[in-house]
């Protein structure tokens, strides 16, 4: 049911939030597809390395994180603003991500990966660039 504003209430826009799977997503899937047709094979989501990467180069020893705007918070200062409902959750949840993906940073490169970490945009608007960077740091 909408409320007269056309928000969902919270059982129902908590019922999508759950349907929103944090692997296999459409930009993540993109970006595979064009590693792999450049000829760079990688594993997927491996549970061994810290953080539980998106794609793991163990050869060149890189992990990629695709990063989801929202939940990982792009832009973080400006959107936190906008929220408007249940904000103390939103707001705690996201910067904890935002948090744990640094620590996650810095646990990886002191365990000797290359972190690269791609905004979805990035993927859709510049996927080019973002693939030479992985290709470059395997040379």
């Amino acid at each position: 049911m909408r409320t007269k504003y056309g928000f969902n209430t919270t059982e129902q826009r908590s019922r999508l939030m759950k349907r929103i799977g944090s692997k296999n997503t459409k930009y993540e899937v993109i970006f595979r597809k064009a590693l792999w047709n450049k000829g760079v094979r990688y594993r997927l989501h491996s549970k061994t390395v810290t953080g539980n990467p998106d794609i793991l180069i163990n050869k060149f020893r890189i992990v990629v994180f695709i990063d989801g705007e929202f939940w990982h918070g792009y832009n973080w200062e400006e959107k936190k603003k906008r929220i408007k409902s249940n904000r103390e959750y939103w707001i705690k949840k996201i910067e904890n991500n935002i948090e744990r993906d640094k620590s996650n940073n810095i646990k990886l490169a002191e365990e000797g990966w290359r972190v690269f970490r791609f905004w979805e945009h990035e993927i859709k608007k510049n996927l080019d660039n973002c693939l030479n960077q992985i290709i470059q740091a395997m040379e």
